[in-house]
């Protein structure tokens, strides 16, 4: 075992999240349900209990409760700002990623003529698909796709010159598949977007919990990401570079303002939820060390995900050797999320789900997570879609070992 893994401080890390304490049926809860939403650090919780305590109030108010609310607003700004190495005036909040992702897709739409093409891909999350392509039929534009294929679990980028052509106004790609983990190569395909005059939106939802993310080093024009997929509430965040942003007119009220970011901002925000973005931010800093907070975010997120990724590897090499699993997952070289796909011959994944919470006390989730182009390419919704286990770093490696030998015990029945 390597040395900075001896020294990943997980009782440090446990003590911060209060959910780690529930018990079900007499058993500690064991948390692989992070895919769909990690839990919360406790000095999330805690902001956001305080803010609701002392007193809210709508912005623009010439007393305390108001001050208050919009320093807080712009500390959450500042510090998911140096999680994405991007201006705090290019980032927006909102209910989720998916309300972010039609707000800004109707708006993008009004620069949208017919002829013009849109490419999304077939890995992706729905949430980065469907806004996109609901924006394009509004507006008589093609769709096209960057297929995925079932082999290899990765994107097929042979023709990408084709699909992403000089018609080609939009590119939305995921940066990580939510479902079997894939990490595609965003990069190149913004390159090519850029080349061809396109933008590029990025669905950071699913890698931002587990990898380091520089905005302009990927070549995202739009990222979009929650902060409820990273120890935070149920918020929303758009970050969109400068230039398109002050060019972006979204749907908004007439009095509402029309400057950056706040014209995004539709309608009075989840102030409370706001608190809690920056101590779990924060969270991950403290991980790591750094002459700044930009460079302590890196360093936490670099030993974070040496530590999921150590961990992820022991779940595979377990499942791997239970008859009747069968894993879906992209070859050893290509990157991955701590998130592990699967289905059991025989059995339906719901069933495998429910068993294994009510014998064990060990939480996973079931069906397609809204990756259906994927899901029906692998032909697996009659199997009630995967078995989805992924990791955080709360996580032990005694739980993951725990989860395979429950796997095992569930299927012997």
């Amino acid at each position: 075992m390597k040395q900075e893994l001896l020294t990943f401080p997980i009782t440090k890390v446990r003590e911060q999240f209060p959910a780690l304490k529930r018990t079900y049926k007499e058993k500690t809860v064991t948390y692989l349900d992070g895919p769909g939403g990690t839990q919360v650090v406790a000095s999330s919780v805690q902001a956001i209990k305080e803010y609701m305590e002392k007193g809210g109030a709508n912005l623009h108010g010439s007393f305390p409760t108001s001050y208050e609310t919009e320093e807080i607003i712009a500390d959450a700004r500042n510090i998911i700002a140096d999680l994405f190495g991007v201006k705090a005036r290019e980032v927006a909040f909102g209910a989720n990623m998916t309300t972010l992702a039609l707000s800004v897709g109707r708006a993008l739409g009004k620069t949208i003529n017919k002829g013009d093409e849109i490419v999304v891909t077939e890995i992706d999350h729905r949430a980065n698909v469907d806004p996109w392509i609901s924006m394009a039929e509004d507006r008589g534009a093609t769709v096209r796709w960057l297929k995925v294929d079932p082999e290899s679990l990765t994107l097929n980028l042979d023709n990408l010159h084709e699909v992403i052509n000089e018609k080609t106004k939009l590119v939305a790609v995921g940066l990580a598949s939510n479902a079997v983990g894939t990490i595609n190569n965003v990069k190149r395909i913004a390159e090519r977007a850029r080349e061809a005059g396109a933008l590029t939106a990025v669905d950071a939802v699913h890698a931002a919990p587990h990898i380091a993310i520089d905005r302009n080093k990927l070549g995202a024009d739009i990222l979009l990401c929650s902060a409820y997929k990273f120890f935070g509430p149920h918020v929303g965040i758009a970050v969109i570079k400068e230039n398109v942003f002050e060019q972006l007119d979204p749907f908004k009220l007439q009095p509402a303002p029309d400057y950056l970011p706040d014209k995004l901002e539709t309608g009075t925000q989840n102030h409370e939820g706001i608190a809690g973005i920056k101590p779990a931010v924060e969270f991950v800093e403290k991980l790591g060390e750094g002459a700044d907070r930009r460079e302590r975010i890196l360093a936490g997120m670099a030993i974070i995900e040496e530590y999921e990724n150590s961990l992820a590897d022991k779940m595979r090499e377990g499942l791997r050797t239970i008859s009747n699993v069968k894993l879906y997952e992209a070859a050893p070289d290509v990157p991955k999320t701590p998130t592990i796909a699967f289905t059991v011959e025989g059995m339906n994944s719901r069933d495998v789900c429910k068993r294994i919470a009510e014998e064990h006390g060990i939480f996973t989730a079931d069906g397609h997570f809204y990756a259906t182009t994927l899901a029906g390419k692998l032909d697996i919704n009659d199997k009630g879609g995967w078995v989805r286990a992924g990791l955080a770093p709360y996580n032990t490696a005694e739980e993951v070992e725990a989860f395979i030998q429950a796997v095992e015990g569930v299927i012997k029945g």
